[in-house]
């Protein structure tokens, strides 16, 4: 029984895709002399749009990495992607950043910047154009990026308000 957990837990831990974002080292002064800690910020997604983020600190880079992933993992949201791309525009704040995310035409790629660039990734959409306004701290930016992202409108309820049928609003 043991060992099928363990083998559910690495076969779930293999299907997500892991961005590191951003790496920080600080340095604080004590008697002795500098003690180094770190700080990750992570994007983990499956590419079938479920996508989470977290931020871990630690003494220890690995460990840092470590508790951002496993963060990530505990927060995943789902994000509705059509061929390749997203239903409609979005505009997401958070404190200081805005995040403009537009839906592309095929073949127009990932227009973004590296924080929005990793997040689309882990969603695994394909084509996207996005501008980034304001602060581009990558923590504001992944958080901004997310709010516009649970502003989605699910499919189903739009449906349902206008009297149509998903597959004329979908096509």
């Amino acid at each position: 029984m043991e060992r099928q957990n363990k083998f559910d837990k690495e076969k779930d831990q293999k299907e997500f895709v892991e961005k590191l974002v951003r790496l920080n080292r600080t340095a604080k002064t004590v008697k002795g002399g500098r003690r180094m800690s770190f700080s990750a910020l992570t994007v983990v997604g499956d590419g079938k749009g479920h996508v989470g983020f977290g931020f871990g600190k630690a003494n220890d880079v690995s460990e840092a990495i470590r508790k951002s992933v496993d963060r990530a993992k505990r927060n995943l949201v789902f994000v509705p992607v059509k061929n390749g791309t997203l239903p409609h525009e979005m505009l997401g704040n958070y404190k200081s950043s805005s995040i403009l995310l537009k839906p592309a035409c095929p073949g127009t790629g990932i227009i973004a910047g590296g924080t929005v660039r990793a997040v689309m990734d882990a969603i695994g959409a394909t084509d996207v154009i996005s501008k980034s306004l304001g602060s581009s701290s990558p923590v504001n930016v992944v958080r901004a990026t997310f709010d516009a992202l649970s502003q989605l409108m699910d499919a189903k309820l739009v449906a349902a308000n206008r009297g149509k049928a998903i597959q004329d609003l979908w096509g």
